[in-house]
């Protein structure tokens, strides 16, 4: 039909995200125009994060939501209490979200990622079992529910053990355990999942699993898919701090290893795919690569965290958000997809270790440092309980080079410039001179 003089056309539903990551309001100001944008997040996180102050100046928002996503039914509860919303595209932005918002997707006949495997993606338990079936490599796994299931299965597979949880983000309630006398103390250690201010107040279940350790180098891949065909492939280098906990102290984007493991890597994770039924949105697949194999680590149905995004963005060039977007409104993305990375990007974390931070210093040097995109830091008064998960880092280095090793070598000289002081636990603060 063609529109008469005069006439308006009706307006576009709003692009609904679910769950508030402040970080990336500046990449989605980039391309979403005013009014265009519904957030919804749990009641308890809008008031302790004051997302909604936070929000208020942001002119692609249109509104705030405040809604239980976590919970069973509360898609489908959603979609019947909000009938005339016709959003355009749902967009999970954080691990917990993955279910509600594939549901949420499919109430309201959008692409997302389906609920069967955005449930399956969430519970690292299922999704052992079903990428296994598909005969994609996984280390022994098993659900235990105390010590003993623990000091079982140690004894049952021998060697090191990795104790995690089935349910939860950010490497937090998890250690790796070499001896059955460390058991009770990691076991007590280990349920300590406490997110603050980034979940809401009511307990979450908690779903422990025991892991064979695999030894060997460690990936993870970025896909964006379109009804299940993989658009855009990207593979991730890691680097782990030393110790127990399995807490990344760098990535480099795109890792720098050869071709035919990078192909290895991208085939194994459409493979998963295939095997859960993904259907569109974006993936964050780990692997370990052990002797050449990839086993799986663990897979999320939503955009990465940990700057990798912006790694893509940057060592590409790619806007991949944007493509995100543009994948799950059912639109064809902005750009043609690379293959190829130009150049390198990488991150390098900042661990403080536990204590109370007396003094930064050294930022300055390091944002004019060869090659930095940025720096980030922790602040003065600031406490950490040492390093457990990725929530205890306290600072972050970007940059970008001809090559991802070179990347790595300038965010790692940057990162040496910065100097985080901190007083023990337990010490008090000096006297004060008159």
């Amino acid at each position: 039909m063609t529109e008469q003089p005069g006439s308006t056309a009706a307006p576009r539903g709003p692009v609904v995200i679910v769950g508030f990551v402040g970080v990336t309001i500046p990449i989605i100001e980039s391309f979403q125009p005013d009014g265009s944008v519904v957030y919804v997040e749990e009641p308890d996180v809008v008031r302790k994060r004051e997302a909604r102050d936070k929000l208020a100046a942001v002119g692609y928002v249109r509104d705030l939501i405040e809604w239980e996503y976590h919970l069973p039914g509360k898609a489908d509860e959603f979609h019947a209490a909000h009938p005339g919303l016709a959003p355009v595209a749902i967009i999970p932005a954080i691990e917990y979200a993955v279910p509600f918002a594939a549901r949420l997707a499919e109430r309201y006949g959008l692409p997302g990622a389906s609920l069967g495997a955005a449930l399956i993606l969430r519970d690292k338990a299922l999704l052992r079992q079903v990428s296994a079936a598909a005969g994609i490599a996984n280390p022994a796994s098993v659900r235990v529910h105390g010590p003993q299931d623990v000091r079982d299965f140690l004894r049952d597979h021998g060697g090191p053990a990795v104790l995690k949880p089935a349910n939860r983000q950010a490497s937090l309630g998890v250690r790796v355990v070499h001896d059955p006398a460390e058991v009770a103390s990691a076991w007590e250690e280990c349920l300590v999942q406490d997110e603050g201010i980034l979940v809401p107040d009511r307990p979450m279940d908690v779903v422990m699993l025991a892991e064979q350790f695999v030894a060997g180098d460690e990936y993870s891949v970025e896909m964006l898919v379109r009804r299940g065909e993989p658009l855009f492939t990207n593979v991730t280098g890691k680097v782990l701090y030393p110790g127990p906990y399995p807490v990344e102290q760098a990535h480099i984007v795109p890792a720098d290893i050869p071709a035919e493991l990078s192909a290895l890597l991208g085939a194994q994770t459409a493979r998963l795919l295939a095997a859960i039924g993904f259907g569109d949105g974006v993936v964050h697949c780990e692997w370990i690569v052990s002797d050449g194999v990839p086993y799986l680590v663990e897979c999320a149905g939503r955009m990465p965290g940990d700057a990798i995004l912006d790694l893509i963005e940057a060592a590409y060039p790619l806007e991949f958000m944007r493509s995100y977007f543009a994948v799950l409104k059912g639109e064809e993305p902005p750009m043609e997809l690379p293959e190829r990375a130009k150049g390198g990007a990488a991150v390098r974390f900042l661990a403080p270790g536990a204590g109370t931070v007396v003094s930064v210093t050294g930022v300055e040097d390091a944002e004019k440092a060869e090659g930095v995109l940025l720096v980030h830091c922790t602040v003065p008064g600031a406490s950490f309980g040492g390093l457990r998960n990725s929530w205890d880092r306290g600072g972050i280095v970007m940059a970008r080079g001809d090559s991802p090793a070179h990347a790595h070598r300038l965010a790692g000289a940057a990162a040496a410039m910065v100097r985080i002081e901190t007083r023990p636990p337990g010490d008090s603060p000096a006297a004060e001179k008159p």
